[in-house]
Formats: structure tokens, C-alpha cells, sequence
């Protein structure tokens, strides 16, 4: 099942999309509930799914993100992919590096709610902050069940589905402050989507992750090279952390990112860059300088 948060005459609804046929089937929700987007039928506590209107072209809607507002921070992890870790433990902007290149255990950081934009939105660039905005594709889970010391062995029953995350990040912030959060959590710095897809519809096992900048193809490999994959994520954040219905983790990026060339392949004004991961769809975003 494919989900869409989107807005219609000015009202936000949630839809079964086809892409097939290029449209998208509103559930019957009460505007205030559909307000919450895909929040709306995870909290439904196993009632089961509204049904559904009759079907709009995708081409009349304004899709946003599945989630447009999550109800906390993002959970993020870093360096989770090994050639990822390498080449940014050498960009020198690494705080952890001095315990090794590849971590040992998951290094959690989050992003702000505000940051989160939807697919085609504009990401900005403001000069006056940083120069040095980043790149960084990742596949982010949805949880669907929440939980307090979830075993890895039980971690996917907590799972509702999956999406895409642009993990955008200031460089030079992140190196300023040696940690992470104010780097990552710019204004419009966490584009998600289009939509997100149920876990039964994600294969986990065989799925590749891309990254486009401009059609340069700078990010291929595949999920299922995580360092630490999602029960283990899942299970390392649940240890003292209840997890609830609506929570957002991005699991990480793979090698590729601007920082891990030389020089540097900083984003500009102008740039457009394109995520796509197998099954879930493509999410894009233009970089823009922010007017002062």
C-alpha cells in the first residue's frame, strides 16, 4: 500500500495512491483528523483502514510530506554505511572520529519537526549561515506500534512502512558545534517523501538507494549494506526511549555525500537533487538561496 498526504482546495487529506493509473483515492477522514496526514490512520489502534472516495488524477493534487508535521524530533543515525563512515571520518568534520572510523555502536542525532518539507519543495540556502549545505539520501522508517525495550527479534512488528529523507546538512555547523542537531535541523533542511509504503510492499533485503545532483549520479548502493540494520537501530533506541506511533528514524546515507570529495562537492543555488529508492518512488527538491 502506497500512502499520500496531499492538499486539495486548501484542505489536507490522506489517499491510497495508483500509480498505475496516476491518481490517488482519498480515505474517508474528518478534515480535522486528516490535518495529521499519515499520523491519521497509524493512530487508528488496529480499527483498520477508512474506506476510500473515488479516485483524483495525482496530476490536481499538492502532495506533501507523508507526515508534515511530526509530532517529535527525527531520530537519525550516522555512519551507518562503512565506505560512507570512511570518507567522512577523513572530511575532518567528523566529532567522532577519534573513536574510529566505523562506530562500534549506532551514533543517534535528531532533526527538528520544522525542518521537514515535502517533494518538489524548495530547500534553502541561506549564505549568511553556511557554506557548506550537503547532500545526503536515506531510507527512513515509519513506526507503527510503539514500544519500550523492543528486541531486535520483535523490531519490524513495531514497523508501519518506509520513505525517503534528504538528511540535508550545514558542514561547516556541524564541524562548528561538534554535534549535529544545529547543522541538520535548518529551516527546510529534511525533505521527505513523496509518500511512504507499507512494510509488506518494502523489500528491505534487495532494494537500491540513488542520488542525483543535477543528473550526476553521486550515491548507488544498496539498504541492505547498513552497518547497523533496522531491528538493531530500532532495538538501540528503544532501550530507555519509548517509541511511539508516528515516529521517524533515517537509517543513514551511503558513500557519495560532497563532503567525501576533494574538494568538496558543496550544493549551490540552483541544484536540484533527486533521491530515488527502489519501491518507494523519487523524491526532488530544488536548492535555493534564501531571500534576506
Amino acid at each position: 500500500m502506497r500512502v499520500a498526504t496531499f492538499s486539495l482546495a486548501g484542505e489536507r487529506r490522506v489517499g491510497l495512491v495508483d500509480l498505475a493509473a496516476q491518481t490517488v483515492a482519498p480515505f474517508d477522514l474528518p478534515v480535522e483528523r486528516a490535518e495529521a496526514g499519515l499520523l491519521a490512520l497509524i493512530e487508528r489502534n488496529g480499527a483498520g483502514l477508512p474506506r476510500t472516495l473515488s479516485p483524483i488524477p495525482l496530476a490536481g493534487v499538492e502532495i506533501e510530506a507523508p507526515i508534515p508535521q511530526p509530532r517529535r524530533n527525527i531520530f537519525c543515525v550516522g555512519k551507518n554505511y562503512h565506505e560512507h563512515a570512511h570518507e567522512f571520518a577523513r572530511s575532518g568534520f567528523d566529532s567522532s572520529a577519534g573513536a574510529g572510523a566505523v562506530p562500534k555502536h549506532p551514533i543517534i542525532f535528531s532533526k527538528v519537526p520544522e525542518s521537514v518539507v515535502p517533494n518538489h519543495a524548495s530547500v534553502l540556502i541561506d549564505s549568511t549561515v553556511s557554506a557548506a549545505i550537503d547532500y545526503e539520501a536515506e531510507l527512513a522508517v515509519i513506526i507503527g506500534k510503539g514500544g519500550r525495550g523492543i528486541s531486535k527479534e520483535d523490531a519490524l512488528d513495531h514497523v508501519w512502512g518506509y520513505t525517503i529523507v534528504n538528511d540535508v546538512t550545514a558542514r561547516d555547523l556541524q564541524g562548528k558545534y561538534s554535534q549535529w542537531l544545529i547543522g541538520k535541523s535548518q529551516d527546510t533542511f529534511c525533505p521527505m517523501g513523496p509518500w511512504a509504503v507499507t512494510k509488506d510492499e518494502f523489500d528491505l533485503a534487495n532494494a537500491g538507494i540513488r542520488c542525483f545532483v543535477n543528473e550526476d549520479l553521486r550515491q548507488d548502493s544498496r539498504i541492505s549494506l547498513l552497518i547497523f540494520d533496522i531491528p538493531t537501530i530500532i532495538a538501540t533506541l528503544s532501550q530507555g526511549i519509548t517509541l511511539k506511533p508516528g515516529d521517524i528514524i533515517a537509517t543513514g546515507t551511503p558513500v557519495g555525500v560532497g563532503i567525501g570529495f576533494d574538494p568538496p562537492k558543496y550544493l549551490k543555488p540552483g541544484d536540484v537533487v533527486r533521491i530515488e529508492i527502489d519501491g518507494i518512488g523519487t523524491l526532488e527538491n530544488r536548492f535555493v538561496e534564501r531571500p534576506q
